[in-house]
């Protein structure tokens, strides 16, 4: 069962929140809210939502500008893409959905928006789970290569097989060979008249991204106080010795690592991140 149930967001933004299989008569855990990454979507997250909702409530929010929630428009678009915003709407879904207290648990720019949420609203979070998320800034050197980047994409691709092959071992990106970024970014291509394209406008997730890419976020994870997990993939973009500062920093920081994956862990290694959540998602009691 895959249930769409749509969720007004901040500033009247429609959101679409997904559960990937019925809840259970008596959830005997608490709920959980999945936060995609950039340029992401739920649907990303429906096989760890289909394990995780055996014995809990699981939703997984298309967040604002990516899959089938709307993109933002107006002339204050840096603000309507801004980190408050994204913040606002996590809120609301868990507010208007009845999930809280919840575990969230966030890929990349999903895990920025959990921990800026369990620092802002700490009653709403009972636990969080921060999968390959730094906490340092980027900087514009970072941002003016991802617009390199985009500029280097082949579109349209004719086919979504194409797609796959590109990301996953063309992509002057990728050092070697990685299935999984393939397979994330075929499933956000759509058909378009001319080929493949991708559902998200890349000028938004640039502007996204240029919201939270210049500016460190470590106090706020300081402020996190509810038990948290940091994931690193081997082979992503969180370094060793900047997880572990991370949980360091955390008042209630747990450590987890995940050999032989790369930043989509969730794709690379579906099954060694669930054997790194289960143990965190047990010790996190029923409120």
């Amino acid at each position: 069962m895959v249930q769409r149930i749509d969720v007004t967001g901040a500033d009247g933004v429609r959101l679409a929140a997904w559960e990937f299989r019925e809840p259970p008569a008596e959830p005997r855990k608490p709920a959980v809210l999945l936060l995609h990454g950039l340029m992401g979507r739920a649907l990303h997250w429906a096989g760890t939502a289909r394990w995780l909702g055996e014995h809990r409530r699981v939703v997984a929010l298309d967040q604002r500008g990516h899959g089938h929630s709307s993109r933002p428009a107006g002339p204050d678009r840096a603000a309507s893409l801004g980190r408050e915003a994204f913040v606002a709407d996590a809120e609301a879904v868990i507010e208007q959905l009845g999930l809280a207290p919840v575990v969230l648990i966030g890929h990349s720019m999903g895990a920025l928006t959990g921990w800026q949420l369990a620092a802002r609203r700490p009653e709403l979070v009972q636990a969080l789970v921060i999968c390959d998320m730094r906490a340092s800034a980027l900087g514009e050197a970072s941002q003016q290569e991802w617009e390199e980047w985009f500029r280097r994409w082949p579109l349209p691709f004719p086919t979504q097989d194409a797609a796959r092959r590109w990301f996953g071992e063309d992509d002057p990106r990728v050092e070697r060979p990685d299935p999984g970024r393939g397979a994330f970014f075929a499933e956000v291509m759509h058909e378009a008249p001319d080929g493949w394209r991708p559902v998200f406008s890349r000028s938004q997730m640039l502007t996204v991204r240029e919201t939270w890419v210049h500016d460190a976020h470590w106090e706020e994870l300081a402020q996190v106080r509810c038990p948290t997990l940091v994931v690193r993939a081997l082979d992503g973009d969180l370094g060793r010795a900047e997880a572990q500062e991370m949980v360091r920093v955390l008042p209630a920081g747990q450590y987890a690592e995940i050999p032989d994956a790369g930043h989509y862990v969730h794709y690379d290694q579906p099954a060694a991140l669930r054997e790194a959540l289960e143990p965190f998602l047990e010790g996190v009691a029923v409120s």
